[in-house]
């Protein structure tokens, strides 16, 4: 309990970027960015690790970068929760140590994981805060992209608690945008948050009702931002030129310029793009928006498609939305605010800051979980980016959470034995939106032992997941008949891609209709192999109730389902199945008098 309750508790919202971080709070019922001590609110995401130890993060670590890039690390948001051979393709001039679990990197003060980077940042940002508040603080909320997974979500709590930071909670990065356009402007209805970064691109479906934030669905392209812009650019100068291949100084000098003729577009009919190359050549070039719209039609096109997507997961057209948030530094391109206005029909919200519009966003939330209560009172509503389940029989995946589920949630499913007798039940935890176990990602394994010895599909055994407000999966698995009870944490060793995420959500729309011939064939062989151990376990206890002219045809549909066993016809398989259990029948009444006359042998009827 405080001993000083009217005393406003002093919490901040972190935007912790790829390229640049931020941390906001709230003041006098208003939020806002605070700045360093030369008014800059951005904190560039780069740290410099020396030999001496020192550690130098920010606009300092980024004047090294050029002299000293091995023990300089930017944008290590993308190594989060991630392993060495998931950026295997990367070019980067860091030394990764080969090592299980999450990556890490040799620099000249130590061997450095993404989390003790980030750490460094965060403390940075934490520094920032207290001395600018005058007091220490109670906790944050650190925004993350809605589609990290559970393991990049865990690396990024890992990292705030190392820099001495409470998490007060995760939050999804277009629901921070929404929360501080939703109260700054009072607005209710349906908006859509489209936040386009320098490499990602993400956007969501968001429900505003007195109060209430509910996410509706989120999409989103990976492999698409800003860079992507001034690679096309870079592209064309060298076409202009003449010039087919530079090095890689020269090329990081085209880039630079290409970013600044993009930015300087923004507020110009045309630019001058100028470089004077390392062999003395001179590219000296006039673009002008008209061309660079030219240029980039196809990517501003692409960014349409994740939009169209989350529409109809939401099952609304464009005439439902409200509004439209723009996020994201690459958002202030005229061509990206004319596409994003001609596809809604309505003029895009740009009166907060994109590059800020996320740490305002998180700073309120801070503000309300601190407990610091204003004349606002909302409750927000998170999703899950893709489905989670565990395998059962035949290598198939059961969901038990719907991807677009708001979170935070518990659901429960019931599940049984296959065989007689077993006492035992591995549980096999699987994220993804595919019908087959190979098609999916592991994220965790458990047992549930002790379970009493019964026939196949006796026991019940429930399993519940349950998704805290940070996206975080904890697992359980309990006997109801006996109360044995087993459980899990997930927190796999390192986490998907963005790239992974986004590729799993199009395979399963790409392979929708293989899936489900798969799952079929699989459904199908797991029945008729039961069915058949079923049928010849019955036949060597009892096969004395029937002759050889009974025995004969059972036998052979027996030998027939076998045979189609090894097939992949899933129709014939379930028709000979069926056929068997046909034969059958008389077999099993049989079976029934005897154990009903077993039963009943000694005893009197006064007995019964």
């Amino acid at each position: 309990m405080s001993t000083a309750p009217h005393q406003h508790r002093l919490a901040v919202g972190i935007d912790l970027g790829t390229t640049n971080s931020l941390v906001a709070t709230v003041r006098s019922g208003s939020a806002l960015c605070l700045p360093d001590h030369e008014g800059r609110s951005l904190l560039p995401s780069v740290v410099n690790y020396a030999a001496d130890g020192a550690v130098v993060v920010g606009r300092a670590a980024q004047a090294r970068q050029n002299k000293d890039p091995a023990n300089t690390v930017v944008s290590v948001k993308r190594f989060m929760g991630r392993g060495l051979k998931d950026i295997a393709e990367l070019a980067t001039p860091y030394r990764f140590v080969d090592e299980p679990g999450m990556l890490k990197l040799q620099t000249a003060g130590g061997i450095k994981s993404p989390v003790e980077v980030s750490a460094d940042i965060l403390r940075a940002l934490k520094d920032r805060a207290e001395e600018s508040l005058g007091g220490e603080l109670v906790g944050a909320v650190i925004t993350v992209p809605a589609y990290f997974d559970d393991a990049q979500r865990q690396a990024t709590k890992d990292a705030a608690r190392l820099a001495g930071l409470n998490v007060l909670r995760l939050l999804n990065e277009p629901t921070a945008a929404a929360i501080a356009y939703g109260l700054d402007n009072g607005a209710e209805g349906t908006y859509v948050v489209y936040d386009l970064g320098g490499g990602t691109f993400d956007v969501s479906v968001l429900e505003l009702t007195r109060g209430l934030f509910e996410v509706r669905a989120t999409s989103g392209d990976s492999q698409l931002g800003g860079d992507d812009f001034d690679h096309r650019i870079h592209c064309w100068a060298m076409e202009q030129n003449g010039l087919s291949r530079l090095n890689a100084q020269d090329s990081r000098l085209l880039l630079t310029r290409a970013r600044e003729a993009k930015e300087a577009l923004t507020d110009h009919d045309s630019t001058h793009l100028t470089a004077m190359l390392s062999d003395g050549q001179m590219v000296d070039l006039e673009l002008t928006e008209a061309k660079f719209h030219e240029l980039t039609a196809h990517l501003v096109q692409k960014t349409l498609l994740p939009v169209k997507k989350a529409l109809r997961d939401a099952k609304l057209t464009v005439a439902d939305i409200k509004g439209v948030v723009l996020v994201g530094g690459a958002t202030r391109m005229p061509q990206v605010r004319r596409a994003v206005t001609e596809l809604f029909g309505k003029t895009p919200l740009t009166n907060l800051d994109p590059d800020k519009v996320v740490a305002l966003g998180a700073a309120m939330q801070a503000d309300v979980l601190a407990g610091n209560k204003g004349d606002d009172e909302w409750l927000l509503l998170d999703v899950i980016p893709l489905s989670l389940g565990l395998e059962t029989m035949g290598g198939l995946t059961e969901k038990v959470i719907p991807r677009n589920s708001t979170i935070p949630t518990a659901r429960a499913q019931e599940f049984t034995t296959y065989k007689d007798g077993q006492t035992a039940m591995a549980i096999h935890v699987l994220q993804g939106e595919r019908e087959m176990v190979s098609d999916c990602r592991s994220l965790a394994r458990f047992e549930l032992r002790g379970i009493p010895p019964m026939v196949a599909g006796a026991a019940r055994i429930r399993v519940t997941f349950q998704v805290d407000a940070d996206g975080l999966l904890s697992v359980s698995a309990r006997e109801l008949s006996t109360g044995v009870e087993a459980s899990i944490a997930v927190k796999p060793s390192y986490g998907l891609s963005d790239e992974e995420i986004g590729r799993m959500l199009s395979e399963s729309m790409t392979h929708a209709a293989d899936d489900m011939t798969a799952r079929k064939l699989a459904e199908a062989k797991v029945e008729a192999i039961s069915l058949v151990q079923a049928t010849q376990a019955a036949l060597e206890i009892d096969g004395h109730l029937l002759d050889a002219a009974e025995l004969g045809p059972i036998q052979a549909v027996l030998d027939d389902l076998r045979q189609h066993l090894a097939g992949s016809n899933a129709d014939l398989i379930r028709t000979t199945a069926e056929a068997l259990n046909q034969a059958t029948v008389d077999f099993a009444g049989r079976r029934m008098d005897a154990a009903v006359k077993r039963g009943l042998a000694g005893h009197k009827i006064g007995e019964l």
